[in-house]
């Protein structure tokens, strides 16, 4: 049986400022990524022009969104199979200090997954070719994200805050994007 600890004291000021400085250096990352996706790969690749086929790379660029679900419910397999205190299953104890960064991790991811997957469908509706363009600099973002929200993970707030803001600026941005053209299209 595991014991419920307390979580280590935390200096909350300090990790507020991590949390924005990681954040702030997530936006500088992003913003530039996002914007050369958008403006340089159209110069390199056509990219589909017909509503069927935009959706359908939409519905492909998912794809990476779900692996990283795949990975999350992987690593939450791998520990609860080797477990005996995580064995029986979330239903029938709290997890083990053992699972419990990959139950977060694999909390999160879907939460991110799902925002992003409409958010990235909503923007292969839009039209040009730097729609889609954004859609695959920004499934490489969160693939950073991920990545280093997951390795940042036993740090605290500071620590996941790159990870956390990488995963979530593109999505935000593909909202925005996705809003403004919907308002252009009314005013038309």
């Amino acid at each position: 049986m595991t014991r419920d600890l307390p979580p280590p004291p935390v200096d909350l000021a300090k990790e507020q400022r991590a949390v924005r400085r990681q954040a702030a250096l997530a936006f500088i990352f992003c913003v530039p990524t996002l914007a050369l996706a958008s403006l340089g790969l159209p110069r390199l690749f056509e990219f589909p022009a017909s509503p069927a086929e935009r959706m359908a790379f939409g519905l492909r660029a998912n794809l990476v969104l779900g692996l990283w679900v795949l990975l999350a419910v992987r690593r939450v397999a791998n520990v609860r199979f080797a477990s005996a205190a995580d064995n029986a299953g979330s239903a029938f104890s709290r997890p083990s200090a053992r699972l419990a960064v990959p139950a977060a991790f694999l909390q999160n991811t879907l939460e991110q997954a799902f925002v992003a997957a409409l958010g990235m469908l909503a923007l292969a509706t839009t039209r040009g070719e730097a729609a889609l363009a954004y859609i695959v600099g920004a499934v490489v973002l969160v693939s950073v994200g991920r990545i280093t929200f997951l390795r940042g993970y036993p740090h605290g707030a500071g620590g996941r805050a790159f990870g956390i803001a990488t995963t979530t600026l593109p999505t935000i941005g593909a909202y925005g994007w996705a809003i403004v053209d919907i308002g252009a299209n009314l005013l038309r």
